[in-house]
C-alpha cells in the first residue's frame, strides 16, 4: 500500500489548517450569532387593549419562519424571540434588558408603540444596539446624529401625514369647523403638530374642540356626541383600530355626516371598516404606502396573490388582511434583505451600516413608487404617502406623492 511522504502530509496539514483559519478570519460575529443562529429580539403588546396591534409582530415572525424552512440567511435561522409588554412602557423597558442582557440578542426588530419605544431609545443607543424599523413613525426616531442605533418604520413619519391631512382639509373645506378626537400619546403629539402645521395660521379658529380617549376605554360614545354638539363638519379621529371602529360606527349610528379623517392604521377594510359596516365608512379621508389585502382592487396583484399564499400556509391568523399584518410582512421582507447583504460580517455595527445604506428597494407589498431608501445621514426609510378615499369597495387615490421636504414646516 502506498503512503504519501510525511512531509506532504504535513504540508497538506497545514494548507487545510490555514484554510480554516482564513475562513474563520472571514468570519465577524457580534452577540446573537453563531454558524447556524441569528437572534432577533421584539417587544409587542400581545395582551391588553392594544393586543390588534400585535399583528405587526406576529406577520414578521411567520415570514422568517418561511425564511428558515427555505434555509434561512446565509445558511442560518433567525431566530425571533418576542416578549409581551402589554403596552406599558415599564414592562418594556424591563423585557428590553432581558433581550440584551439575558438573551443577548444581535437587534432588535419592530418593537411596537411610541411611549413604550420612547422608554428604551436612550438604553438602546448607550448600549449600542441596533433598534431597527421600530413600530411608530415618530419624527424623533430620526436622529443620527443623537441617536445613530434607532430608525423609524417603513411609512411616512406621522408628522408628515397629519400635516397632509390639514393641507387637504384646507384646500377642500376652507371654512371647515374642526373636531378631534385622538389617544393621550406621543403618537397624537406628532400627528396633531403636523395637522395644525398644514391648516396653517387658521388652525386656532378652524379647530373647535377636542375629546380624548385612552386605550383602556369601552367606548368612545360620550366624546362623540360632545364633539358633534359643536356644530362641527369635519371630524379627526387620532385612535387605534378599536376605538376607531368605534368611533365610525357611533358617528354613523347618531346621524352625523361630518368629513372624516383617520390615520393610516384605523383604516383598513378588513379590520376596521368592514366589521363597522362598508356603508358606514363612505367618503373616509386616510393614507397609505402599502396595498390592503381586502382592497378589491389588487386581487390580480402578483405581490398581492404571493402575500395571500404566504399567509394561507405560514400565518395563521384572522388578521391577514390587516395593515398591521402587511407592515409586519414587508418588514420582515426587509430585514432579510438587510442581513443577506451583511454576509458573514454579523456585527452590531455592519448590521446598522447596510440598515443606513438602503437606495431605491421597492417591497412587493408597497404602493407602485413607495421606495425604502436610507443614508447615515438620513434615517426616514420611507418619505412619501398617498391621500385616500374610501368609496365603499376600495380605497382611491385622492392626491399624488408627497414627499416629507415639500411638508415639512
Amino acid at each position: 500500500m502506498y503512503c504519501l511522504p510525511r512531509f506532504i502530509l504535513f504540508s497538506l496539514a497545514f494548507a487545510i489548517a490555514c484554510s480554516f483559519a482564513a475562513l474563520a478570519q472571514d468570519k465577524q460575529f457580534g452577540l446573537g450569532v453563531s454558524d447556524t443562529e441569528i437572534k432577533l429580539g421584539q417587544t409587542m403588546p400581545l395582551s391588553g387593549p392594544l393586543s390588534a396591534l400585535s399583528a405587526v409582530g406576529k406577520s414578521g415572525a411567520a415570514y422568517f419562519d418561511m425564511i428558515n424552512a427555505q434555509g434561512g440567511v446565509n445558511g442560518r435561522k433567525i431566530r425571533l424571540i418576542m416578549r409581551d409588554d402589554g403596552y406599558n412602557p415599564v414592562k418594556t423597558f424591563e423585557q428590553t434588558r432581558a433581550l440584551v442582557e439575558q438573551e443577548g440578542v444581535l437587534a432588535l426588530f419592530a418593537s411596537l408603540g411610541g411611549t413604550t419605544n420612547g422608554a428604551i431609545h436612550k438604553y438602546v443607543n448607550d448600549n449600542g444596539v441596533p433598534h431597527l424599523f421600530i413600530s411608530t413613525n415618530l419624527m424623533r426616531w430620526a436622529d443620527p446624529q443623537h441617536f445613530p442605533w434607532t430608525i423609524p418604520s417603513i411609512r411616512a413619519p406621522f408628522y408628515l401625514e397629519g400635516k397632509i391631512y390639514g393641507q387637504y382639509i384646507k384646500q377642500v373645506r376652507p371654512n371647515a369647523k374642526i373636531v378631534v378626537l385622538h389617544f393621550v400619546e406621543d403618537t397624537a403629539k406628532d400627528y396633531l403638530a403636523g395637522f395644525r402645521a398644514g391648516l396653517g395660521d387658521n388652525a386656532k379658529t378652524m379647530i373647535v374642540a377636542e375629546a380624548t380617549h385612552d386605550v383602556t376605554d369601552p367606548t368612545v360614545d360620550s366624546q362623540i356626541i360632545s364633539l358633534k354638539a359643536s356644530g362641527a363638519d369635519t371630524l379627526f379621529t387620532l385612535a387605534g383600530p378599536k376605538h376607531a371602529a368605534l368611533a365610525i360606527r357611533k358617528v354613523y349610528d347618531i346621524g352625523w355626516r361630518p368629513l372624516q379623517i383617520v390615520p393610516f392604521f384605523a383604516s383598513s377594510i378588513g379590520a376596521v371598516l368592514s366589521p363597522v359596516g362598508l356603508e358606514k365608512s363612505v367618503g373616509l379621508i386616510s393614507s397609505a404606502v402599502a396595498k390592503d389585502p381586502a382592497d378589491p382592487q389588487w386581487q390580480n396583484d402578483p405581490a398581492m396573490k404571493d402575500y395571500l399564499a404566504w399567509a394561507k400556509k405560514w400565518y395563521s391568523h384572522d388578521d391577514a388582511a390587516t395593515w398591521d399584518s402587511v407592515v409586519g410582512y414587508s418588514k420582515a421582507q426587509l430585514m432579510v434583505h438587510i442581513l443577506k447583504q451583511c454576509g458573514d460580517n454579523l456585527t452590531r455595527e455592519n448590521l446598522l451600516r447596510h440598515a443606513t445604506n438602503i437606495k431605491d428597494l421597492q417591497l412587493p407589498m408597497m404602493l407602485p413608487g413607495i421606495k425604502i431608501d436610507t443614508s447615515p445621514t438620513d434615517y426616514l426609510p420611507v418619505e412619501d404617502l398617498q391621500l385616500v378615499r374610501f368609496d365603499g369597495k376600495r380605497h382611491i387615490i385622492v392626491e399624488g406623492l408627497h414627499r416629507l421636504e415639500a411638508a415639512r414646516i
